[in-house]
């Protein structure tokens, strides 16, 4: 018998933990569905679609390099925060309709979500590294009130990618190459204040170049986030964790991310109480 079904797309696909999590999530519900991995080339990408748009058990497919915007002209309809953003990760069949969304933005936010939903006298977050995540971490980070600093290897790109997507705002764009080296900025206590300092580049990931940071840019009471998750524990986090900051890795966007697609999915809410599981399975 067949039954619903998504999965995720990409090229290469081997590495991905997203079958994983919905996986879990489908097991621990009771619900009859699969979510599986499908390799599809560049070529393949608008007759893989055609396919799936015709098959009444599918329900949509999570998009992974290199087809996040390359999808995009196959679809219907795209959500605003995708076009926003200029990325599509999650793709679901409405009625007949392919509809482009971006759940990086909200997933990434989620760990965060407490303080978020409290007030504060001042937010700011340092953003390290211009790739496409970084595009969906400025957008979600704009719209929850928080002067950026982006920082790049080329200041101008990361200025681009400011005024793109948050034109009004009041933010700043830098070399990264200005964390790398000590500063003597006295910070004040930042008591009332919501300070983030998130890694957003592939740098730290194993087989990539070390994050050249300099702890003397952290401002007290700072928020350590990496959304690289192999290693899960990255020399960023672990020398934030050694100073005393709050981490947050790069489990809880990849976790925080696919919550928002299950719902589109499977139309269920993951049973996200059984987090601790989940990790031990992903990081098995």
């Amino acid at each position: 018998m067949s039954m619903p079904f998504a999965e995720v797309i990409g090229d290469p696909i081997t590495q991905s933990k997203s079958p994983v999590i919905h996986g879990f999530w489908l097991e621990r519900l009771g619900i009859e569905g699969e979510y599986n991995r499908c390799h599809v080339t560049a070529g393949e990408l608008h007759g893989y679609l055609d396919e799936r748009r015709a098959d009444a058990n599918w329900r949509g497919c999570n998009v992974t390099m290199p087809h996040k915007q390359a999808i995009i002209p196959f679809l219907d309809r795209v959500d605003a925060m995708a076009a926003r953003i200029g990325a599509v990760n999650t793709v679901v069949c409405e009625d007949g309709a392919l509809v482009g969304y971006n759940t990086d933005a909200p997933g990434f936010l989620e760990p965060l979500r407490r303080e978020m939903a409290q007030t504060h006298l001042f937010r700011m977050a340092r953003i390290l590294g211009t790739g496409g995540a970084a595009r969906a971490i400025v957008a979600a980070l704009a719209d929850a009130g928080a002067v950026l600093v982006l920082a790049g290897r080329d200041p101008d790109k990361a200025r681009a990618m400011l005024d793109a997507l948050d034109p009004d705002g009041e933010h700043h764009a830098a070399p990264l190459s200005h964390f790398a080296e000590p500063t003597d900025f006295a910070f004040d206590d930042r008591e009332g204040c919501l300070d983030l300092v998130v890694n957003a580049s592939p740098l730290g990931m194993r087989g990539q170049p070390p994050l050249p940071f300099d702890f003397s840019h952290v401002p007290p009471r700072s928020i350590c986030y990496d959304i690289v998750t192999v290693p899960l524990r990255t020399p960023f986090l672990e020398q934030a964790s050694q100073r005393g900051f709050r981490t947050i890795d790069g489990l809880s966007m990849l976790i925080g991310q696919a919550d928002h697609a299950f719902r589109r999915f499977f139309g269920a809410r993951p049973p996200r109480g059984e987090d601790d599981e989940l990790r031990r399975r992903l990081t098995a």
